[in-house]
């Protein structure tokens, strides 16, 4: 009866859990990996359209540079690659609320 209960309670938090994160943008993937300034660059993943997002930047987590957004869909933002010195930078997204900055596992390189 004890781990029959665990199961039920286990299979509720992780259903909770999956359900917290729907809804919430997710970048999972940028097309070109790499590009020069002024470029266009393709960040795919989920849930970004304008409810959910304002902004989109390279950072290296202290230097941060904001790209401007060509088209944005669901699952697709294009953007123009900022001025910013040649490096591996990650994407960052900011909420359509401003009030979170979510730096994402998807890094983009500035070509010279």
């Amino acid at each position: 009866m004890r781990r029959y209960f665990l199961w039920i309670v286990l299979g509720g938090l992780l259903s909770l859990t999956s359900q917290a994160y729907d809804g919430y943008a997710r970048l999972t993937a940028v097309d070109p990996e790499s590009g020069k300034v002024g470029d266009v660059a393709s960040a795919k993943g989920e849930n970004l359209g304008k409810s959910n997002i304002a902004d989109i930047y390279l950072t290296d987590g202290k230097n941060d540079f904001k790209a401007v957004i060509m088209e944005q869909s669901g699952e697709e933002i294009k953007f123009k690659v900022p001025k910013a010195q040649a490096g591996r930078y990650h994407l960052m997204i900011l909420t359509a609320k401003k009030d979170s900055m979510i730096e994402q596992p998807v890094v983009f390189t500035v070509e010279e």
